[in-house]
């Protein structure tokens, strides 16, 4: 699974997902990639799940580029324990996606090909995604 190797904090707050992704909004190194159209956070294991689909369906052809990164720890208590006594444990870590991020990216392989994979991935990703191509976002992300 993702996950830092260090980190400054070890527990984080919440925050917010609020807006449109400012940044890693355009296809910088594929042809064809996945964009969130909804606010979201996704898991490492469902980030790696996504990975495994596409590169088993291009059999070792072309090339994925993971946009995203889980750095940010989500915290749970066991089930059963009373209120207060402090935050829990590190439970898992997940990538904060806000709409129009470009999640993933992948290139040398034939149009239909590239499009399928990516379809395949979606089905992984808990969040409403949309394919595009690099000609889809010549004009902006939508």
């Amino acid at each position: 699974m993702l996950m830092p190797k260090r980190v400054k904090r070890r527990k984080q707050f919440r925050g917010s997902m609020a807006g449109k992704a400012l940044r890693g909004n355009t296809l910088s190194y594929g042809e064809y990639g996945i964009i969130a159209t909804e606010p979201c956070w996704i898991k490492s294991n469902q980030i790696e799940a996504a990975r495994v689909a596409m590169t088993r369906y291009i059999k070792r052809g072309g090339k994925v580029w993971i946009k995203i990164f889980p750095d940010k720890p989500v915290t749970a208590k066991p089930a059963g324990t009373r209120m207060g006594s402090g935050k829990g444990a590190v439970e898992y870590w997940v990538a904060v996606v806000k709409p129009g991020r470009v999640m993933f990216e992948i290139a040398g392989v034939p149009e239909e090909t590239a499009r399928e994979a990516l379809r395949l991935a979606t089905h992984k990703l808990p969040v409403k995604c949309k394919i595009v191509s690099k000609a889809d976002l010549e004009g902006g992300v939508s």
